[in-house]
């Protein structure tokens, strides 16, 4: 199966110091450094996919199918096991069909998931399939999940021709700033989750192992959007690590060295992630350690995208502006009648888009010590999160079910 663009060369485990930029021309992998068992296994999972796929969508429609991810980029993460190697992250596969993007989302959305559930065991991982429209992902703008996509992808069907006209998207500077915020906005809502699993009375290996994960996602996703914020972002870690260490910024940043310590420990746990047993009490400390300087960054990134001086999470929180500046009002109310109902497209809120209302609650919930005190913050929350809840947990579902659509 050809691969775009080519992996490097295996890396030995704990070699981050150094790494190098990508090489041309190698022969493709899964992964860097994982076992030929591992790599086989693999390919044989891509082949049962492909034909499971082509079983369920008539070859007319079927326009490509890509594997996307680590795994498709040739940087997958590897769990070393008493057993040998095993995939650690989801496999992420694109379904590119031609006709309605509408139509073929009603209709293949539930079948595919079906799919993916039914292939889940044998794969060891999470199956993840979604539908798109290779002629709308030439039109549409520049985001980092189509510039991931475009830039590094394994082909199962399909070709690299297929891929005409997206050329923009293989170009980083092209990443507007509201990408490095809905990037740090994902990575801290995982530490928001992490921290609802922490408050839990029940606490065994899957909550420690559930934290620690997205406790190492966000120290990845720190430097990775400092790098977005200059236009230095990349589709392959390793290269964003080698940016990161070489970045040398105009504005000074005190945090920058803490960043990118924090950072080559989120690579190391990309490449080889283990399934955390650490106690709720050493959790917690990191939690403690992570959460200051996660919102030093998000004002940073935030000043910098709206041209504001937001000094705290309240401020930030309480203050009336379009935090969502790039999109547009009209298509905005649509969008919140069809999510919230026909009364949602009228109002102070409708014009702006449901993804600010994640914005401002996360800060209340994750830096804002007084949110579920201060009558008038718990009620801000309230009207953020649609929900009559008062308590932290039950605030953070409210959160997460709006995050799940609007991430």
């Amino acid at each position: 199966m050809p691969v775009a663009p080519p992996s490097t060369p295996p890396l030995a485990a704990g070699a981050l110091a150094q790494l190098e930029p990508p090489a041309e021309g190698t022969s493709p992998r899964f992964t860097l450094d994982g076992s030929d068992d591992l790599e086989q296994h693999l390919a044989e999972t891509c082949q049962s996919i492909l034909r499971g796929v082509r079983g369920l969508i008539p070859g007319r429609r079927l326009e490509a199918l890509l594997l996307g991810g680590g795994y498709g980029r040739g940087e997958g993460g590897v769990l070393r096991t008493a057993r040998g190697d095993r995939p650690y992250n989801d496999l992420e596969f694109y379904v590119g069909l031609r006709g309605s993007d509408w139509l073929n989302q009603r209709r293949y959305h539930a079948p595919l998931h079906a799919l993916g559930e039914i292939l889940t065991p044998a794969a060891g991982v999470e199956v993840e399939f979604k539908v798109c429209s290779l002629a709308r992902l030439r039109r549409r703008s520049v985001t980092m999940f189509s510039y991931d996509l475009v830039s590094g992808h394994r082909w199962l069907s399909g070709d690299e021709a297929l891929l005409a006209g997206c050329d923009p998207h293989r170009l980083a500077t092209h990443l507007p700033l509201a990408e490095a915020t809905r990037l740090l906005m994902n990575r801290c809502s995982g530490l928001l989750f992490a921290q609802e699993r922490l408050g839990r009375r029940r606490f065994n290996a899957a909550s420690a192992d559930f934290i620690a994960r997205n406790q190492a996602k966000a120290r990845l996703a720190f430097g990775d959007a400092v790098l977005t914020r200059y236009g230095q972002y990349h589709w392959s870690v390793r290269e964003r690590h080698r940016r990161l260490q070489a970045l040398a910024p105009a504005e000074p940043l005190p945090w920058l060295d803490a960043v990118r310590r924090l950072h080559e420990e989120g690579v190391a746990f990309k490449l080889h992630p283990h399934q955390s047993t650490a106690p709720r009490a050493t959790l917690q400390l990191e939690q403690e350690t992570l959460l200051p300087l996660a919102l030093r960054l998000w004002l940073w990134l935030e000043n910098h995208r709206l041209e504001a001086r937001f000094d705290t999470a309240r401020h930030y929180a309480l203050d009336p502006r379009d935090k969502c500046p790039e999109t547009r009002p009209a298509r905005n109310r649509l969008v919140n009648a069809l999510a919230f109902g026909l009364p949602a497209a009228f109002g102070l809120e409708a014009a702006r888009y449901p993804r600010q209302r994640l914005l401002n609650a996360l800060t209340l919930l994750l830096w804002e010590p007084a949110a579920l005190r201060e009558p008038a913050l718990l009620r801000r929350l309230q009207l953020e999160l649609r929900t009559n809840a008062s308590g932290f947990a039950e605030l953070v579902q409210a959160y997460q079910r709006l995050w799940s659509r609007f991430n």
